[in-house]
C-alpha cells in the first residue's frame, strides 16, 4: 500500500461549515485525509472565553488554521495549538473578508511578505509540527507570477516547507468573500510554475476542484490537492478518497451506513446539549443527486429545528429516503429494455 502523506489530500477551511461535527462526520468517510478547521483568530484564542483549538482525537490527522498579524501572538497560539495535539498548524493569508481586512490579516498579508517572513519563523520556532501557509496566487492588481514567486522565496527562506495555493486571486475591494470564490479565474498553471521553480517545497493546489479525477490529474505535477464546497456538498465522495487518492483499501460503506454511524455521535452530543441543528448540519448532502436525497434534505432540515427534536429526525428521514430509493428502482426496473 503507498504511504502518501496525508496532505495529499486536504479538507478546506471553511468558516461556520468545518466545525467538529462536520469534521467528524466526513472522518467516518476517510481516514486518511487532512481535516482543517475553520479560521481561528489569534485574538480569540488569547483573549476568548471559549476554547477555540478543542477538537476530538478521533479527527486525527488534522490541521489547525490560525489567523492574525502579530508573530508573537501567534507563536503562542501555535505553541497552545501544539500542545493539544494539532498534526499542522497553518497561516491565513488568503482571507478576503473586510473583517479579515480590518485586523489587517488574511489575504492582506500577501502584500507585506517580510511581515509574513518574520509571523513564520516566530511560529516554527515555537513548534516542531510544520508550520504551513495558505495564501492566494495574488491581490489586487498584485497579480503577476513575480508577485507570487517573491512572497513564497521571502516565507520559504522563514522555514515555510509547504504552502496551499488557492489557484484565484483576491480582490480585497469589490467583491465579497463568495464572490472571491468564484469570480477571479483559476490559474492552475500559475500553481504549477510554483512547483517547477521550487521543486524541494509541497505544493498544494486549492481551488475548483469538484471531483476526484481533476484530483487525480492536478497530483500529476503537485503534491497535494485541497477541496472545499465539493466536499461540502456532495460529503459522499469522501468515501473513495482513500482508495483512488492514498491507494488504500476501499470504504465499503454506503451512504446511510455513514448516517447511522453518525448517529452515534449525534446521540452523544445531544447529552451533552449541543443543538440537533448543528448537528445534522454538514450530513444534508449525503445522498447528493440520488433517489430520495431531496427528500432526505427536506425531512431533516425542517425537523431539525423543532424543540425536543433527537436523532429519530435523521432515522425518521433514512426510512423516507430508503422508501423514495426503493421506489424508484421499482420504477425503472418496469421500463421495457431496450435491445
Amino acid at each position: 500500500m503507498p504511504d502518501f502523506p496525508s496532505f495529499r489530500f486536504c479538507t478546506a477551511p471553511m468558516l461556520d461549515w468545518t466545525d467538529r461535527h462536520c469534521r467528524r462526520f466526513w472522518r467516518i468517510m476517510t481516514k486518511k485525509s487532512l481535516l482543517y478547521t475553520e479560521m481561528v483568530t489569534s485574538g480569540a484564542i488569547i483573549y476568548g472565553k471559549n476554547d477555540y483549538l478543542a477538537f476530538d482525537g478521533a479527527e486525527h490527522p488534522v490541521a489547525v488554521q490560525l489567523a492574525g498579524c502579530d508573530p508573537k501572538d501567534l507563536a503562542l497560539c501555535a505553541k497552545r495549538a501544539e500542545e493539544k495535539g494539532y498534526d499542522e498548524i497553518n497561516l491565513n493569508c488568503g482571507c478576503p473578508s473586510d473583517r479579515v481586512q480590518n485586523g489587517g490579516f488574511g489575504a492582506a498579508l500577501m502584500l507585506r511578505p517580510d511581515l509574513v517572513a518574520d509571523i513564520l519563523k516566530a511560529m516554527t520556532d515555537a513548534v516542531s509540527v510544520p508550520v504551513t501557509v495558505k495564501c492566494r496566487i495574488g491581490i489586487d492588481n498584485e497579480d503577476s507570477p513575480d508577485f507570487l514567486r517573491n512572497f513564497v522565496r521571502k516565507v520559504s527562506a522563514a522555514g515555510c516547507g509547504r504552502f496551499i495555493i488557492h489557484a484565484r486571486k483576491a480582490w480585497l475591494e469589490g467583491l465579497s468573500p463568495s464572490e472571491n470564490r468564484t469570480v477571479p479565474p483559476l490559474i492552475y498553471e500559475r500553481v504549477h510554475m510554483i512547483k517547477r521553480e521550487f521543486p524541494d517545497l509541497e505544493i498544494v493546489i486549492n481551488g475548483g476542484l469538484t471531483d476526484l479525477g481533476a484530483c487525480l490529474g492536478e497530483l500529476r505535477e503537485l503534491d497535494g490537492v485541497m477541496v472545499g464546497r465539493a466536499a461540502w456538498e456532495n460529503p459522499a465522495m469522501l468515501l473513495d478518497v482513500d482508495e483512488k487518492i492514498f491507494g488504500a483499501e476501499r470504504n465499503a460503506m454506503s451512504r446511510a451506513d455513514v448516517v447511522r454511524e453518525y448517529l452515534s455521535y449525534i446521540e452523544d452530543e445531544l447529552s451533552r446539549g449541543v443543538k440537533l441543528t448543528a448537528l445534522v448540519k454538514p450530513m444534508l448532502g449525503i445522498f447528493h443527486a440520488c433517489p430520495g436525497g431531496k427528500l432526505f434534505r427536506k425531512a431533516v432540515s425542517e425537523e431539525a429545528w423543532k424543540k425536543g427534536a433527537g436523532a429519530e429526525v435523521v432515522e425518521n428521514a433514512l426510512l423516507e429516503q430508503k422508501k423514495a430509493e426503493e421506489a424508484f428502482l421499482e420504477y425503472r426496473s418496469s421500463l421495457p429494455r431496450s435491445e
